[in-house]
């Protein structure tokens, strides 16, 4: 199977260097995706767009030949949803980790500072305690060091969805600094910001007990709930 894996906010393909191998090692090709404007904290991310990360990711669907498993962190998760709307017959199974999929006409950066165009990383402050689970300074510090500014009109540009189909596709939602029993009570809530899975017709909900990154913080098992979920 070809598993595609989409980073989050300030991340890159490298991101998920912890994970791959044991992937790989099960007999998949992974496909671990830098998008546009992240290639170095130094490129040019002034004209990127939503549309110009979904449609990386649907480039990196169509390079393959059968169906592919979609791999979305956080904000990349929406990204994956889009990339499904976009080849619904060609996404066996959508994995969203700490994130969501969003539906057609939201956007927004996430409340995070926008500065020329960027979303530069925060402080540690503008994170819930949660979020940074079983990260220690050294982790914070690599963190911080890797993070590259993120392109702020791939956050805030509105979502294009037109395939009803994508509701068709499977999912698995990795709850990490919230509970799975969490999620499906704003779902049963109707919360807006996972409004989306109240149509997808099979989600499956793991939990994977870390902070926002699991692909740091626990990669092995990402891993291999990955696998599971495949």
């Amino acid at each position: 199977m070809d598993i595609i894996l989409i980073p989050g906010l300030w991340l890159d393909g490298s991101s998920w260097d912890e994970v791959t191998p044991t992937l790989e090692e099960a007999g998949h090709h992974t496909q671990a995706l830098t998008l546009p404007g992240m290639e170095s904290k130094e490129a040019d991310r002034s004209g990127i767009t939503r549309q110009d990360h979904v449609q990386a990711v649907v480039a990196a669907i169509d390079s393959v030949a059968g169906e592919v498993v979609l791999v979305g962190h956080s904000a990349g998760a929406a990204i994956a949803h889009a990339a499904v709307d976009a080849r619904p017959d060609r996404v066996s199974r959508a994995i969203y980790v700490g994130g969501f999929p969003l539906g057609d006409g939201g956007g927004d950066p996430g409340g995070y500072p926008v500065e020329n165009g960027d979303i530069p990383f925060p402080d540690w402050s503008g994170f819930e305690e949660e979020d940074l689970a079983d990260m220690d300074e050294d982790a914070r510090a690599q963190f911080r060091e890797r993070a590259i500014p993120a392109p702020a009109r791939a956050s805030s540009d509105q979502q294009r969805l037109s395939d009803e189909r994508r509701y068709d596709v499977p999912v698995t939602v990795i709850s990490t600094e919230f509970s799975s029993e969490m999620l499906q009570s704003w779902i049963a809530r109707d919360l807006e910001p996972v409004r989306e899975f109240t149509r997808i017709k099979e989600v499956e909900y793991v939990d994977l007990a870390t902070g926002h990154w699991p692909q740091f913080t626990k990669p092995e098992e990402l891993a291999r709930i990955i696998l599971e979920a495949i």
